[in-house]
This record gives C-alpha cells, structure tokens and sequence, in this order.
C-alpha cells in the first residue's frame, strides 16, 4: 500500500493524510482509530486536552495485537498543553500522553498553542490562570521540547498555531526549528505566507480543521453564514470529478503540499476522506478555490483573550 508522506528536516517521513481526533467522544473514537487503521491511514493526531488518549490508546494496543499494523508503521502525533509550558513540566507531560496511548516513544510531539496557562489548569476561568509569555517564555518550552527528543521519547518535535515571528524566536534562540507547524488551513483561511515561509525553512505543515470545522461552532458561539462544504465552488468542483466537497477539500490540502488530519467517527466518512488521495485537482480548480480566501478563523483563539496577557495581535502576530 503505497502512502503519500512529507519528510521532515531529520529524513523522518510523516503520512500526509491523518485521522484527527479533536471533538471525537471516547465511546467513538476507539472505533474511529480502529476503522481508520483498517483502511489504510497511518497517522494519528492527538493531543492531552482532547481527553480521548486512554480510548485512542485502547485502539492502537487492540489494533497492534490483532495485526492489523505494526508500531513502527504508525505515525502517532501528541501535543503539549498550555498548563505545562515550565521546562520541568514537558516531559512529565508527555509520559502522561504515552501511558495514556500505551506507547513507548510519540512519532511527533508539539507545542499545542503559544499560550501559557498556570500547572494543572485545563482551560482558563479568568486572568489569574494565565501566565504572560514575557514570565513563561517559548524559548524555555521549546529548549525542553528538544531535550525529551533527546532522550527518544518522541522521535522529533515541532509547534502548533504558531505564527512565522514565533517560530523564527525559537529557532534562532535554539539553532533548531521546529520539525512540524500545524496550523488552521482552509479555502477561507489559506495563510499562504506563513505556509510558503514554513515550507522555505524547512518546516513540514499540518492543516487541521480542513473542511472548515463546522462542528466547532456550537461550542465556540460562531455563527457560519457558508459552510465549505456548501460553498457552490466546492460543490461544482466536486461534482465535476464525481466527488465528495470534503474529498475536494482534502484533495487541495494536499495539492499545496501540506498533511491534512480531517476528523471523522463515521466509518464511511473515514473511508470517503482516505479516498480523497486519489482525486487531482485541476489547474483551474485551485485558481477557483484560491479565490475564496477571506482569511477567516475559525479557531480564532477568543478564548485565550482574557485580561491583558494575549490578544489577537500577541497570538497571531498579525
């Protein structure tokens, strides 16, 4: 079976298309996991805020037993929360994560996001749980991130949601840039600059919300006027190719060179997106969708602008 990778700085090869598995309930992911195993993915992304690493854990140990993959075919990437930036934290962090995951290393492990909250708090309740960049800086985390890969507990490391300024501080106050950036792509949020600027330093990026994350707007009071999906460019580009908007979506992640990680619990969804590997958009087809970039967030980060600690500005240097 042959699997579309991107290779990473130290030769590493990361699969381009993954299962994500934020907002996905314990009770469903296991079988998410399973079922995506089964159908050829070989990259799974998780992260300790999710709350589903015991589950996805389960999944991977199940799936290993049975024969159905071998550890050293899988790509299993984590990520570092917030609570947990103070270089004596990281790696206690992660050994949480692999117990939870069941596994001795982590293929890929990141920086969730370039916000610090104080140990032990998931998610903040008010400007007393947040810790300024300037007390907690990325430079100190990074460093740490670096050192758990030392000691092969992850076989490389890299950031999330992290702007080019960003990226560029911790790189030049280590000498080591990041391996990975996974960053919020979509056709109304296609951030070519800071995916060219990853690209040129030798940074592999991850695209995550790609269908534009229509289950995320309940949670996040976010009224969508179009969904993606229900865009007519969309629509008639998949219609044209006898394909899924989602596959269409998928389809251009990958075109731009990107790894792409949709989530999905269904198993036919699951099926229907590894399926998107097989689409090739036209010339004209990314001229239509590149005409859509409104560079709209939809994971803008409100929930991190409480008191004066961070703000759009501070987090996304634009």
């Amino acid at each position: 079976m042959s699997i579309e990778t991107l290779e990473l700085p130290n030769g590493l090869k990361m699969p381009s298309l993954g299962l994500g598995t934020w907002k996905s309930e314990p009770d469903e992911v296991y079988h998410a996991v399973r079922s995506a195993i089964e159908v050829g993915y070989r990259h799974i992304d998780c992260a300790a805020i999710y709350q589903n690493e015991e589950e996805v854990g389960r999944a991977l140990h199940d799936a290993f037993e049975a024969g159905d993959v071998r550890r050293e075919d899988m790509w299993i990437t984590s990520k570092l929360w917030n609570d947990s930036h103070a270089p004596e934290h990281v790696r206690p962090a992660l050994e949480t994560s692999l117990r939870k995951l069941q596994l001795q290393y982590l293929d890929l492990y990141l920086i969730h996001w370039p916000v610090a909250l104080r140990h032990g708090t998931e998610l903040p309740r008010g400007p007393q749980d947040f810790i300024p960049l300037s007390e907690m800086p990325l430079e100190a985390t990074w460093e740490a991130m670096l050192k758990v890969a030392e000691r092969d507990l992850t076989r490389t490391v890299g950031v999330s949601n992290f702007s080019q300024k960003k990226v560029e501080q911790v790189r030049d106050a280590t000498g080591e840039t990041p391996a990975v950036n996974q960053i919020e792509l979509h056709p109304y949020l296609q951030q070519s600059a800071l995916v060219s600027a990853c690209q040129d330093l030798g940074i592999a990026v991850t695209a995550y919300s790609p269908l534009g994350s229509p289950d995320s707007a309940p949670m996040l009071g976010r009224d969508d006027d179009v969904l993606l999906t229900e865009h007519p460019t969309i629509v008639d580009i998949a219609d044209a190719h006898g394909a899924t908007p989602g596959q269409v979506l998928i389809a251009w992640a990958l075109a731009r060179g990107t790894s792409v990680i949709p989530k999905s619990v269904h198993a036919e969804r699951i099926a229907e997106n590894w399926a998107a590997r097989e689409l090739t958009l036209a010339s004209e087809d990314m001229a239509a969708i590149a005409a859509l970039d409104t560079h709209q967030r939809k994971i803008d980060g409100r929930f991190w602008f409480v008191g004066e600690s961070y703000s759009p500005q501070t987090l996304w240097d634009e």
